[in-house]
């Protein structure tokens, strides 16, 4: 290659003093920039006169950081590229796992934030319905319940349930308790027994007066109808829900009827309450015309509730009312949110009830473990008479009856009814003559 001079004084661009900008291999290759790289600052890529295989020549190769191999750079101080790997095959797998601890993180907040929302919405729903606060002092329980038969009913959760019949809309008195029955949960099991307290029992009315049971809520709303319970069968009741047939009648609407196996002596009385119900809903008549399995409407299963002067009297009629709640209770199993959201608004406005939110949801939760394994009506041994109080249903010996539903309930030996039951119990035989 001929070598180039500069036209003006004549001297070739290697006879040139190196400046720093303009320089070719061999002037790099002298004193100071050949043999001590660090004497002035290195080259960097895309600098002018750099080329690659410079990096490669010593002493770079020695004294870089990175040693480029197989296309892939690691630094000195791992002995070989298997050290390198490792150790970067365990930062990778730090990271993946911080990511999967993050993602796992935002997937249990995404969780209790879903939870939190449906329980907000259910709280936002349980508050349409009406409260009444009963302080745990102002509830009657007799103290002479021995230890052994407290702990047992520590076991169960006993609610006081009501269905009443308001013209009016009032809920917490004034109204009759048509249904009067204790739900007993088994805590463990979350097995449910249901029975049927009736109506026109003679018992103490919880100040000394023997009267209809029914009278106690009419009079003294569920506090003294809870207080009368526990004192005449020795319970635990702290708490009640009452609600309106009214409402009864909307929900069982909402589900869509439910199948009743309905007598041949039923039907006329199914069809004269409907005229009353239907003044009370508003709903429309459709009468039932044969006897045998069949879907019934809201008004017709609420008329078929009230139904006491077949065979059977009071008696029947309470039969019929767990029947109707335990279909209620199977097909609310089977229903889907929608419908069961429409359910709890209708149910809202006809329902009173002294359990907290926080309480329902906390039996809410367990609702699917729910099982409703037996019903029946209390007094088991009884006679009716038509004695100062009415037309009433008299225990024969109340002692005893309150024994065997204990028995019935709670599965209890060696239970021995309290003082104050064996006196109502002898102070009922004394006004009727009735054992």
């Amino acid at each position: 290659m001929a070598e180039r001079r500069n036209t003006r004084n004549g001297r070739s661009y290697q006879d040139r003093p190196v400046d720093g900008r303009r320089r070719r291999q061999d002037a790099y290759d002298r004193e100071p920039y050949g043999q001590n790289p660090y004497g002035r600052e290195p080259y960097r890529r895309g600098q002018q006169g750099y080329r690659q295989e410079d990096y490669y020549r010593e002493p770079y190769q020695q004294q870089g950081r990175y040693r480029r191999e197989d296309d892939r750079y690691y630094q000195d101080r791992y002995d070989n590229r298997d050290d390198y790997y490792q150790q970067e095959n365990q930062k990778n797998n730090r990271r993946k796992k911080r990511k999967n601890k993050r993602k796992v993180i935002f997937a249990v907040e995404v969780l209790v934030l879903l939870v939190l929302a449906v329980v907000l919405f259910g709280a936002f729903k349980l508050s349409k319905i009406k409260k009444q606060n009963i302080k745990k002092g102002d509830i009657l329980i007799n103290e002479e319940i021995d230890q052994a038969e407290a702990k047992v009913l520590d076991g169960y959760r006993n609610i006081a349930l009501y269905g009443i019949d308001t013209r009016v809309g009032k809920m917490d008195q004034e109204a009759h308790s048509d249904a009067l029955m204790v739900a007993s949960i088994n805590n463990k099991t979350k097995d449910v027994k249901l029975v049927s307290v009736y109506r026109d029992t003679y018992l103490d009315n919880t100040n000394g007066e023997y009267r209809k049971a029914t009278e106690c809520y009419y009079f003294g709303g569920p506090q003294r109808s809870m207080n009368m319970l526990n004192k005449n069968l020795d319970l635990n009741i702290t708490d009640f829900v009452t609600i309106d047939f009214s409402g009864l009648a909307n929900v069982i609407e909402l589900m869509g009827g439910i199948e009743i196996d309905v007598q041949e002596d039923e039907i006329q009385w199914i069809n004269g309450y409907q005229e009353e119900g239907s003044q009370v809903t508003g709903r429309e008549i459709v009468p039932v015309t044969y006897a045998g399995p069949q879907v019934l409407n809201g008004l017709q299963a609420m008329s078929y509730c009230r139904i006491r002067y077949t065979e059977g009297s009071d008696y029947k009629r309470t039969e019929r009312q767990r029947t109707v709640l335990q279909k209620i209770l199977e097909k609310a199993k089977t229903m889907d949110l929608l419908t069961l959201n429409s359910i709890i608004d209708e149910m809202a406005p006809n329902i009173l009830t002294s359990l907290s939110t926080t309480e329902i949801l906390s039996l809410a939760k367990d609702v699917a473990k729910y099982n409703l394994v037996d019903t029946t009506g209390f007094p088991f041994e009884l006679q009716t008479a038509n004695i100062s109080a009415g037309d009433c249903v008299v225990p024969q010996n109340l002692a005893a009856n309150v024994l065997e539903l204990h028995n019935w309930l709670f599965g209890s030996d060696g239970y021995t009814p309290s003082a104050t039951v064996q006196e109502i119990s002898n102070n009922i035989i004394n006004e009727t003559g009735i054992q």
